[in-house]
């Protein structure tokens, strides 16, 4: 291995492993960002994904290659972006990326949510799949999460890196922000049962890292969220 990719090497896993992931919104150092932009990554935050991380039950494929997948759900606007990169931070093109998350009152599409009145099968709301371009990153523009008992703010994906090599994880959100919306913030302060779980309380979020948290920042028309997926191709 050359030294420039040693370098990169550690430096994606220096990232990956820095406690500011979950310091607050836009709580990056400058160095720390000037590192990043110099290594071609979109954002500090990296998430060294693990094949185990948990699915969840909620997960499908509508078939949807889009963009925009809010569908008209209610809720604060969000552009997420997702950098796929090898183990050097090189960009990874060509990889699909599919998102599902929750809607502000904590609904899935797709399914007759457990616990609750809704039933939303048939509907495919909060669900897209993207590919990603030469710089590694696949974009969506979405809504901010909501929640639903039993666990802390989320958005799940998979990256497809091959028709066999799939990597799943969850991306996380700071607990100050999700509390402001969810406290402040039509329709998600609108539920009448409390939030009951934080993201030191989620074993996911645990087990997931710091690394696995969004970087965010808001904006005029809503707030911008990035993580850099750092991927180990040969262990997918």
């Amino acid at each position: 291995m050359s030294t420039a990719s040693t370098t990169r090497r550690a430096l994606l896993a220096g990232f990956a492993a820095s406690p500011i992931a979950v310091a607050g919104v836009g709580a990056f150092p400058r160095a720390a960002r000037a590192q990043a932009e110099a290594a071609g990554l979109i954002t500090p935050n990296v998430c060294m994904v693990l094949p185990e991380t948990t699915e969840g039950p909620y997960y499908f494929d509508p078939e949807l290659i889009r963009r925009d997948i809010t569908e008209g759900r209610e809720g604060e606007a969000m552009r997420l972006q997702l950098q796929v990169v090898d183990p050097e931070c090189q960009p990874m093109e060509g990889a699909r990326v599919d998102i599902w998350h929750c809607d502000a009152r904590g609904i899935y599409s797709g399914y007759r949510n457990r616990g609750t009145d809704f039933d939303a099968r048939g509907e495919t709301f909060l669900r897209g799949t993207q590919t990603t371009g030469d710089r590694g990153v696949a974009t969506f523009d979405t809504i901010y999460p909501g929640w639903y008992p039993g666990r802390t703010t989320h958005i799940h994906y998979k990256v497809f890196l091959d028709e066999r090599s799939v990597l799943t994880s969850q991306i996380f959100f700071p607990d100050a922000l999700s509390e402001y919306l969810f406290q402040a913030v039509a329709p998600y302060n609108e539920r009448e049962d409390p939030r009951d779980t934080m993201n030191r309380d989620d074993w996911i979020a645990q087990r997931a890292g710091e690394g696995a948290f969004a970087a965010i920042r808001e904006q005029a028309s809503g707030y911008d969220a990035a993580l850099v997926v750092g991927i180990e191709p040969g262990n997918a």
